[in-house]
């Protein structure tokens, strides 16, 4: 859905090596030893997890074409085993990729809560933002109590306050649209309990049920620059040649089933901001509010839905989003003629400058 986004040998990395015009000195941002660490991702894991390899696979590359010392390694939730590998690899910067632990992602917050103890410096967001965001029903909470426009929700076993209409129903602490296809839209009390209780058997976990937006969708994609976030072009969700009768949501075959209709027939725009400015500049607030609210440092996504009478809603914040050349973020990097290595050096400089 992103497009073709493209690594680079050794000579066109270094020589790429600005973060933006101002800025095209090698020496703006030193050669250092970096340690990429990711999920332990087992090789018969589902495609949402196996993506997580080939982010680092990536990363890894990228960063040794830029004339970095990378290497990969899969993190290991033991205090005593990753203090032994900081010790072996002496990393100055750890890329961390960690997105689940024990293979739930409810578990993330653990890598850069045990970095922190050791006093490793890491990208992206810390433990405290990476736990709130990774809680969708304590981050809407959270979205409520800061006045931000977030849709309505329930939670088992009493489901109070979910009135008429449809809801979508979801794990609670899992990304990557687990779970999520058109049955996950339903209505009606009994429908969405007897929903919960089927994936909670299947995943595991928390499900609740939030208010189905019908509307479009829009990822904002965001980087820290100088201590404060910076908004990529705002990409929308196309949903093409989709029926009527079904949901307009990004389901998981839409993100992961190359071979399915719902990923095909899914694809994003950025060429909407001259028709929609106010649109635009109200979903760039709101993101800019989002990354304050939760503390989020690096870079971040904000998803939105936006209903009929152009009202925004914030569906989640992910403070470690995907950073794979063919994802989202890169994508928006891409339309902000920013090349992938670039993306990647501003991801670095953020942990290391703010």
């Amino acid at each position: 859905m992103a497009g073709n986004v493209n690594f680079c040998d050794a000579a066109s990395c270094k020589s790429l090596m600005r973060l933006d015009d101002k800025e095209t000195s090698p020496a703006t941002l030193r050669l250092m030893r970096i340690l990429v660490l990711h999920s332990d991702v087992p090789p018969d894991a589902p495609p949402d997890d196996l993506d997580t390899l080939l982010q680092a696979e990536a990363i890894e590359a990228t960063l040794n074409a830029l004339g970095h010392e990378a290497s990969r390694v899969a993190f290991a939730p033991d205090p005593g085993a990753l203090k032994s590998l900081i010790e072996k690899t002496r990393p100055e910067l750890v890329f961390n990729l960690v997105e689940t632990v024990w293979g739930k992602g409810v578990y993330a917050p653990v890598a850069p809560q045990m970095l922190t103890q050791l006093g490793v410096p890491f990208t992206g967001a810390g433990a405290a933002a990476i736990g709130a965001c990774s809680d969708k029903v304590l981050s809407k909470r959270l979205l409520r109590g800061a006045n931000l426009p977030t849709a309505d929700w329930s939670e088992p076993p009493l489901w109070q306050g979910l009135g008429e209409g449809r809801f979508i129903v979801k794990s609670s602490t899992e990304d990557a649209s687990l779970g999520l296809d058109d049955a996950s839209v339903v209505e009606g009390q009994e429908a969405i309990a007897a929903r919960a209780r089927a994936c909670a058997a299947r995943y595991g976990g928390h499900w609740f049920a939030e208010r189905y937006i019908e509307g479009r969708e829009f990822n904002v994609a965001l980087i820290e620059k100088d201590g404060a976030p910076t908004i990529f072009p705002i990409g929308e969700m196309i949903f093409e040649k989709w029926d009527d009768s079904r949901p307009r949501i990004i389901g998981y075959a839409a993100k992961w089933h190359e071979n399915t209709t719902e990923y095909q027939d899914t694809s994003r725009i950025f060429d909407w901001r001259a028709r929609e400015p106010a649109l635009y500049a109200t979903l760039e607030g709101l993101s800019k509010a989002c990354w304050h609210l939760f503390g989020v440092t690096g870079y971040a996504r904000v998803d939105f839905r936006v209903d009929e009478n152009g009202q925004p809603y914030i569906l989640e914040i992910n403070p470690n989003p995907c950073l794979e050349p063919n994802a989202g973020v890169a994508a928006a990097a891409e339309e902000a003629h920013m090349t992938y290595p670039e993306l990647i050096e501003a991801v670095v400089k953020a942990a290391i400058h703010g």
